[in-house]
């Protein structure tokens, strides 16, 4: 990577550490780095337009739109004058705008209009960051922000919700493994995504298991 877009990512770095300052624990400049991380150890196997993915990586949660009353289009629009600012290609640009948002799991649920290997590489980095130890903290930490209950054994998963079902939110945080986190294994685009979905997705099952124990003893 040329001197030009080393900049380019710093900035970005910069940019989204500031802008997630005070962002709710799940969603913070620690996610980002995570998914950063994740898609650049992706990218290694599968390949991909490396400026592209770090952009995308950095920028795919800059106005997460459950945070925002559901706009999702703030976002977008936040990257797009951003990445303007910083002379990044208008087709490269496009792109990254593409990738923010067509991310996200709820879009996913009818339908994902726009797809290529950088998507899917950054989309896998960011599944993988809700499963796991690092994936069953954070739905927690989610749940607790939205003062969700834990469990309730009379309130079933529902395992056919639509997107705007989801973005309701209603739910148990328990129930939001069966509703979204469980599904995210086999929901990964790339082999090496599939790989590492693996073990996350068994420690969480087990889990699931040793709560079991605990609420019903």
């Amino acid at each position: 990577m040329n001197n030009v877009n080393s900049n380019i990512i710093e900035n970005t770095k910069k940019f989204v550490k500031q802008k997630l300052e005070k962002a709710e624990a799940g969603h913070d400049y620690w996610h980002i780095l995570r998914v950063l991380k994740l898609s650049e150890k992706i990218a290694e196997k599968e390949g991909g337009n490396m400026l592209i993915i770090k952009l995308g990586a950095l920028l795919h949660d800059i106005a997460d739109a459950k945070f925002h009353n559901g706009d999702e289009t703030i976002g977008p629009q936040i990257a797009r004058k951003f990445l303007s600012e910083q002379q990044v290609s208008e087709d490269d640009i496009e792109h990254i705008v593409k990738i923010i948002e067509n991310i996200s799991f709820k879009n996913s649920l009818e339908g994902q209009q726009f797809t290529s290997l950088e998507l899917q590489i950054i989309q896998d980095a960011d599944r993988l960051d809700a499963i796991g130890a690092i994936g069953i903290a954070r739905a927690f930490i989610y749940g607790g922000y939205k003062n969700n209950p834990i469990y309730d054994p009379e309130l079933k998963p529902n395992l056919k919700m639509d997107k705007e079902t989801y973005k309701k939110g209603n739910t148990t945080t328990i129930n939001h493994f069966y509703e979204k986190l469980l599904k995210l294994k086999d929901m990964m685009n790339t082999p090496t995504g599939k790989q590492i979905a693996e073990d996350r997705h068994r420690f969480m099952l087990q889990f699931l298991e040793q709560f079991y124990k605990e609420w019903n003893i």
